[in-house]
């Protein structure tokens, strides 16, 4: 994390005097020679610090009864795994993509970060949306998926969990289910990724009923998941 003064400056207390220029030479052979594991540990490194301030978001595609294309827009918290925004459309643009910023955060409400893919959706119109709301912008390297790991992790379960098990009419069919999804998502599946919590707990989360408490089976997306909860 050291520039070039801070470097010249620790060797200076050391009794080593050597220029800025002379430091900042040797700095760039240094980082291009810097193995790709390392790099993805400074990666890694630089998303668990940050975890709180980044979101990220993609697309994940569908197709409706007619095999129809549509497009499914998701906005994830890191730090949470709390999903922040959800919308659907069947023609994804850069105008549509800068109106979910819009949304999604709401009087200036927003991460510092946000991480997202190259796709040629996210154009002149998002890049100005993200920095109208005080917002960095993350692009992946090309070919990495790993590099939003986390999202492409909730991708892969709104495949998993939901749209391999249902068939979509239209596209306010696929709104009003992916919002289902979302809800339970964020208000009662445990996840994996932050110790089985939920993403956003309720007060009476993971503690023990009184003994006259009956459980109860509440049915998601038309039975297709289950949130279990204490009855009074």
């Amino acid at each position: 994390l050291w520039g070039a003064p801070r470097i010249r400056d620790e060797l200076r207390k050391l009794g080593i005097h050597v220029s800025k220029r002379t430091i900042q030479r040797y700095m760039r052979q240094a980082r291009r020679v810097l193995p790709p594991q390392q790099k993805s540990q400074i990666w890694a490194t630089f998303l668990a610090n940050h975890a709180s301030e980044i979101w990220a978001c993609d697309f994940v595609q569908a197709y409706d009864l007619f095999f129809r294309a549509i497009f499914l827009f998701f906005i994830i918290e890191h730090g949470s795994r709390r999903v922040v925004h959800v919308n659907v459309t069947r023609s994804p643009s850069d105008a549509w993509l800068a109106q979910q910023i819009r949304e999604a955060t709401p009087f200036g409400d927003g991460p510092r970060f946000l991480i997202c893919d190259n796709d040629g959706k996210y154009g002149s119109l998002f890049d100005h949306a993200v920095d109208g709301a005080g917002i960095t912008l993350i692009h992946t390297p090309p070919y990495a998926p790993q590099a939003n790991a986390i999202c492409e992790r909730f991708m892969g379960s709104v495949r998993r969990e939901l749209l391999d098990h249902m068939l979509i009419l239209s596209e306010s069919h696929a709104r009003r289910l992916a919002k289902e999804y979302v809800l339970y998502f964020n208000y009662a599946r445990p996840h994996q990724g932050i110790d089985g919590q939920i993403p956003i707990p309720s007060p009476s989360s993971f503690l023990l009923p009184p003994g006259d408490c009956s459980l109860r089976r509440i049915p998601v997306l038309n039975g297709l998941h289950h949130d279990y909860q204490w009855a009074a």
